[in-house]
């Protein structure tokens, strides 16, 4: 034992010894224009040694041997540069690098592309680059989005394969954000730069860097907050840099849609790097349809401090005042008696009826405040320290439609006074280490996560404010005559008259979530990592003061681990990965059928697990970008009716949701960059009761979205000659037909399957963008839906103008 303890201390220290005679190469890398140069690739040319520039345009590469090399710099369609070197044993080396081109050139080729492999510092909370990475994330960026003349955050989404959208935002309280289907589950775009960052109404696009869709269960890392179980979308913000910069521009469409908005960042001190960027945005647009209206305001200016170059300080504040006359979800069953209509066309809606007015409004104003200390402990260790805080209210009238007495073609309209505010605060501590223990590479997080979420509801009560068909005609019956009045208008004064009686709500009620969490990734060679990661969580909650009753306390574990390896580096990976999310479940008020023997059941936590199995692919000097994946995802513990008794619940229902995803990014020639995915999802209920409409065995629990959807674009911008700086794009969605409604009591109903197509043409200058986007350009009537049936935009234009400076 002895001789193994001295043999094992010998070669580690002699690995120690020979890595300690390697050199490392460290540098910046500029624009032409002085600016940082963000994600490109840094390569000792013939050998396996790299990097990536981070947002600072900084560099290193470690262990490289002594002697003479030449090093690359190279970026998509930009022209490489290369420099001969010479590393001593020991060194390090110091190498900057200037490239020809100036920051809106390369920043437009290097983000419209997606850069598939750059580094990422938050869907890992590390530093890996997406081959590094055993969990799928897509991105979309800002300069995609203007290319595609996109001007609200949901349509940036079509370029994900595997998200749906299957309602839009309705404003109500808690949920009110838009509805995505993401691997079979529920998703809303409730994280902002990785932290909390809850919307009740629309996210504003202005100062969008990119948007991030976090794929799998990921509570291990995100914490049991959130509906997580088919991954997450998180909202990157544009962040100051030193210099002097910026653009205007103003965007008009259909539908009345007038747009301006202003990108402007400064530094704020010649002698101290310190810089300030604003960027704000004013909105108006109204509806495809008969009535319907959106008015926002946006400001959200964010403060960068490097008080040297171990600690910075970074603070951002996002400003948002919104007021809409939102249609209302149309809910054409009652999920209890047979189905009416079979099918779409037996339906009848009316495509162009909002069944609602301008008069009725909802108001979702929302804060979001951010506060980050970087401090660098060594070279090997970084302290990273968040503060969150965040406030959204639902404000106004709230309406759905729904079908109370099947069979006579009438449906009843519902109101809701919201009064609704929800505040959440989370304060995090993460520490990252990149170290080596012999010869082995070790990235190391460690952190702890305080998250509070406060809910305030003054709500109104409920009233059916009338009657309507699906062809669009409306009435009320007169109390006194028994006669029908019609047509009935919707009023604000009606409603408020109407609901001024029906009581309401008046609760306070916080919980809170205290977690520990640590992940590491270790490479065994230079081609084979593996992570493992896990979370305590402890959830805690008083409840509504009022009462004792429902107060309770939960711990989770949420585990992760992965497996990569690269049989050629930086070029493929093949990965594994097994990922972990949990909600916590109240406890429930229960009885014997008869009503007696009442008491509180309480329960464990749900859980959701995935197997998935992929391979991500970096080809052809960063010309092809592919991921291909499969997944398995089995939720647990669900808490559902019990069978012959509708006053208990049980604990153990499942279902299961399984698929594959394809996602492709290539840039074949100069100036032209192609996105495209497929995705295909099965999910149905494995376990609950077979009298219940969301548990039903063997059918779909609703929200998941259709089970095949493609997505395309192309984009090509010319690069010399007469047509220099102008682009063209053009490509679209595909989804299969989708059941919103499958239960064996009331009937199957499927949405129809679609295409819809769109295009772009733009001129994109140093100083000038013009873009013209037509979207639906063959004016299909198409519809989503989550158990609703929910009328998507006919064809419709958008033109904009930016001067940038």
């Amino acid at each position: 034992m002895g001789k193994l303890l001295l043999f094992l201390h010998i070669f580690i220290l002699s690995t120690t010894v020979l890595f300690a005679q390697n050199g490392t190469v460290k540098g910046t890398v500029t624009t032409a224009d002085g600016q940082p140069a963000i994600n490109i690739t840094l390569r000792i040319d013939r050998t396996k040694w790299g990097a990536i520039s981070n947002e600072k345009g900084e560099y290193t590469i470690k262990n490289v041997k002594p002697g003479s090399w030449l090093l690359k710099a190279t970026a998509i369609a930009a022209v490489a540069q290369e420099k001969p070197i010479t590393v001593a044993a020991g060194q390090t080396l110091q190498v900057d690098l200037v490239l020809n081109e100036n920051a809106a050139e390369l920043h437009e080729v290097i983000i419209s592309s997606r850069n598939g492999n750059k580094q990422n510092n938050i869907v890992a909370k590390m530093p890996l680059t997406n081959l590094e990475n055993p969990q799928v994330y897509n991105t979309v960026s800002a300069e995609i989005m203007k290319q595609q003349g996109i001007n609200n955050y949901d349509d940036a989404l079509r370029n994900v394969p595997g998200i749906t959208r299957t309602w839009e935002s309705t404003g109500r309280s808690g949920d009110g954000a838009a509805y995505f289907a993401l691997r079979g589950f529920d998703a809303q775009p409730l994280l902002t730069n990785g932290l909390p960052g809850l919307v009740s109404g629309n996210l504003d696009p202005a100062d969008i860097e990119e948007i991030q869709v976090i794929k799998g269960p990921s509570a291990t890392l995100f914490g049991g907050g959130f509906y997580s179980y088919g991954g997450m979308i998180n909202t990157i913000t544009k962040k100051p840099y030193f210099g002097v910069g910026g653009e205007v521009a103003y965007n008009m469409g259909s539908f009345g849609l007038n747009r301006v908005t202003a990108d402007i960042n400064t530094p704020l001190s010649k002698k101290e790097k310190i810089a300030l960027r604003v960027n704000t945005a004013y909105h108006s647009e109204n509806s495809f349809q008969d009535a319907g209206f959106k008015k926002s305001f946006f400001i959200a200016p964010s403060l960068v401090y490097e008080v040297n170059d171990r600690l910075s300080f970074q603070v951002l504040t996002e400003i948002l005042q919104e007021e809409r006359a939102v249609p209302p979800v149309f809910f054409h069953n009652n999920r209890d008696a047979p189905l009416d209509f079979k099918d779409i066309n037996a339906l009848n809606l009316n495509y162009k009826a909002s069944f609602t007015s301008n008069d009725l409004t909802i108001k979702n104003p929302r804060y979001n405040l951010q506060a980050q200390m970087l401090y660098k402990l060594s070279g090997q260790w970084t302290s990273q320290t968040v503060v969150s805080r965040g406030s959204v209210k639902s404000d106004g009238i709230y309406t759905y439609i729904w079908d109370d007495e099947p069979g006579n073609n009438v449906f009843e309209q519902y109101v809701h006074n919201e009064n609704n505010t929800i505040t959440t605060t989370d304060v995090q501590q993460n520490f990252n280490g990149d170290f080596k223990l012999g010869s082995l590479r070790n990235r190391l997080l460690i952190g702890l996560d305080y998250f509070n979420r406060n809910v305030i509801d003054n709500g109104g009560g409920w009233a059916v404010a009338r009657y309507v068909t699906p062809e669009g005609n409306t009435f009320m019956p007169d109390l006194a005559t028994g006669d029908t009045i019609t047509p009935f208008p919707l009023s604000k004064d009606y409603v408020n008259n109407l609901l001024s009686g029906t009581g309401g709500t008046s609760s306070n009620v916080s919980n809170s979530s205290y977690s520990a969490y640590a992940s590491d990734v270790l490479n065994l060679t230079p081609g084979l990592l593996v992570m493992a990661s896990l979370r305590a969580d402890y959830f805690t909650t008083k409840g509504d003061p009022a009462t004792d009753e429902d107060d309770f306390h939960q711990f989770a574990l949420s585990p992760k681990f992965g497996i990569v390896y690269q049989p050629v580096l930086d070029k493929l990976s093949i990965f594994a990965n097994y990922m972990n999310a949990f909600i916590n479940v109240a406890p429930q008020a229960v009885s014997d059928e008869d009503g007696e023997n009442r008491h509180i059941k309480t329960f464990k936590p749900e859980h959701a697990n995935q197997l998935e199995f992929g391979v991500k692919a970096n080809l052809f000097a960063d010309k092809l970008f592919a991921t291909v994946s499969a997944y398995d995802i089995k939720v647990s513990d669900r808490v559902v009716p019990a069978p012959g008794n509708p006053n208990d619940v049980v604990q153990g229902g499942k279902v299961e949701s399984k698929g594959f995803e394809i996602d492709l990014n290539a840039n074949p020639l100069p100036g032209l960059n192609i996105i495209a995915g497929y995705a295909y999802n099965d999910i149905k209920v494995k376990k609950g009761n077979e009298a219940d409409f969301y548990n039903e065995p063997g059918r779909t629990p609703g929200g998941q979205g259709p089970p095949n959807a493609v997505n395309l674009w192309g984009t090509y911008k010319f690069s010399n000659g007469a047509l220099k700086n102008f682009g063209i794009g053009a490509g679209g969605n595909y989804a299969s037909k989708t059941k919103v409604i499958d239960n064996s009591k009331t009937g199957v109903f499927y949405l129809p399957g679609y295409v819809v197509v769109n295009a772009s043409l733009f001129y994109n200058s140093e100083k000038f963008r013009f873009t013209f986007a037509l979207n639906n350009i063959t004016n299909k009537e198409y519809y989503t839906g989550y158990w609703s049936v929910n009328p998507q935009r006919t064809r419709n234009f958008a033109a904009g103008i930016a001067y940038k400076f």
